[in-house]
């Protein structure tokens, strides 16, 4: 078993996943915790470049389940060359997406099944599950409205995809809130980022 804690943040885009674990992540560092922050798929060299191939806005004939199993491919490297030695060392993980990502886009919006992307996961991730998981709780057409606001933001495929897919991500996650309702923690993350902070810091402290 590992030492330290893993921790996984997941939302629809647009949620402010990233600026709100940024915020946490530093204030966890001044409390004098062991915090490494990291993200899916990437995070290390072969996962970057998968990452690469699955966002790139030029890839439109992408098929889903290829889309499914590069996402797991980079999971799996990226926990055996990144997560697990960290977690070895009892720091405190951090990552930006896992595999509730591949279950609401791939398994529900893409239609592939929430119980066959399960499949693919757990070949590549075993049992390794996080000890806890950050729900960042956002309307689809608010999410979207945010990402077409920052300008410095960068464009993927996914980005592209029509309302209906984004609100079928969206219905994925709701249907993965009833499912692992002792591991998954909803957040609404329509109010201000430094209310969405406040509460998933407490939520991170309270596993300690």
């Amino acid at each position: 078993m590992s030492k330290g804690m893993f921790i996984t943040v997941e939302g629809p885009d647009g949620a402010g996943k990233t600026t709100v674990t940024n915020k946490v992540v530093e204030e966890l560092k001044d409390r004098g915790h062991d915090v490494l922050l990291t993200r899916e798929p990437g995070g290390i060299d072969i996962a970057e470049k998968i990452r690469e191939v699955i966002l790139n806005p030029t890839h439109t004939t992408m098929d889903s389940r290829t889309e499914a199993l590069l996402y797991a491919a980079a999971r799996r490297q990226h926990l055996v060359e990144k997560v697990f030695p960290a977690l070895e060392q009892g720091k405190i993980v951090l990552c930006d997406r896992f595999i509730d990502s591949s279950l609401a886009y791939q398994g529900h919006a893409r239609g592939l099944g929430i119980d066959e992307v399960w499949g693919i996961n757990q070949f590549a991730i075993g049992d390794m599950m996080p000890d806890c998981t950050l729900y960042f709780d956002i309307d689809p057409v608010e999410g979207m409205a945010r990402i077409a606001k920052n300008d410095g933001r960068e464009v993927n495929r996914l980005d592209l995809e029509s309302m209906a897919f984004h609100e079928k991500v969206y219905e994925g996650y709701q249907l993965l809130l009833t499912r692992f309702p002792e591991r998954m923690r909803k957040i609404d993350a329509s109010r201000t980022i430094e209310e969405v902070s406040e509460e998933a810091l407490e939520i991170i402290t309270a596993h300690f």
